[in-house]
């Protein structure tokens, strides 16, 4: 884009404006400035004009005054570099706009159309590939909310909100969405706080005497130490499998031993369905985890290996 001369120079400031600005630190932009004068003249260096003017531009970008000025010199005398009078007149116009007076005489002595600089295209660019990155980022938080969210449409009975007012509770201390724990309190006993299987799983999220003890629960049949011994259990198979939520569950439904023996979901009919139903309603396939429980599990890079194509 070219600013004919003859514009207003406010009108070129405003244009200069909108090229991307990073903060950074006075620090900063005075080491940036003095290896790229070090660079330009040779001192201590070897005589490196564009990286110079590569460092000259990052500081200008960021602010640097010194740095703007500089690079309309270079170009308006092709000191190092070839002359580009419509370089020079943008980073005069540039260092204007920052303050300095006597790059605003430059820039009407120049008389010519401001150009941009390559330096300045590539920041642009790398501005908008990061706001692209970013926006993804966001359309993705967006669908997992969703995703982790939308089992709150299936509490519906008086029941269910009971036993969801204690998953609220608890389930924050334990880093476990809410909507895991539903859909596996669902899955397990359909919030049933007296069920008990033909293997004498117990309670709400079926703890079987084994995994009782183990996590501590002494009245598998009370809702509040069912649904701790559950979320326990599945903070440590989450930290173990390093938050893949198909292999948690199954080691939910057949043991850890049986995903590490199979490297990876077991070939069970009744595993495999019961990772399907709780995925219909808790469709993440990766769950945050904190890794300090326990180590991860040492079959795990055996299972990832067995999953590549």
């Amino acid at each position: 884009m070219k600013v004919h001369p003859l514009v207003a120079l406010p009108l070129v400031w405003m244009l200069c404006a909108t090229v991307p600005v990073h903060a950074a630190e006075a620090g900063e932009l005075r080491a940036w400035r003095e290896q790229a004068r070090a660079l330009e003249l040779g001192e201590g260096a070897a005589r490196d004009t564009d990286a110079a003017i590569a460092l000259y531009c990052r500081a200008a970008l960021a602010g640097d005054v010194y740095s703007a000025y500089k690079l309309g010199w270079l170009y308006a005398h092709g000191r190092g570099t070839p002359r580009h009078d419509g370089y020079a007149a943008h980073w005069f116009a540039r260092a204007a706009l920052l303050g300095d007076a006597h790059a605003e005489i430059m820039f009407k002595r120049l008389g010519t159309p401001a150009d941009t600089p390559e330096c300045v295209l590539h920041a642009e660019r790398a501005k908008q590939q990061r706001a692209e990155v970013l926006a993804e980022q966001e359309r993705r938080a967006a669908e997992d909310r969703v995703l982790v969210t939308r089992y709150r449409d299936w509490v519906n009975t008086p029941e269910q909100q009971r036993i969801m007012k204690i998953v609220y509770k608890l389930a924050p201390q334990f880093g476990i969405e809410p909507g895991l724990a539903y859909a596996v309190i669902k899955a397990e006993s359909n919030f049933n706080v007296n069920a008990v299987s033909d293997k004498n799983a117990q309670g709400l999220m079926q703890l079987i005497p084994e995994t009782a003890a183990r996590f501590r629960v002494r009245k598998p049949f009370d809702p509040e130490q069912n649904i701790r011994g559950g979320l326990s259990y599945l903070q440590w198979l989450l930290a173990y499998f390093q938050g893949d939520v198909p292999l948690v569950l199954a080691a939910y439904n057949a043991g850890e031993g049986a995903v590490e023996r199979h490297r990876g979901v077991p070939p069970y009919p009744e595993t495999q369905g019961y990772i399907k139903r709780i995925q219909q309603v808790f469709a993440l396939q990766h769950h945050p985890f904190d890794e300090r429980i326990t180590p991860p599990s040492p079959a795990l890079p055996a299972i990832v290996s067995a999953r590549l194509p």
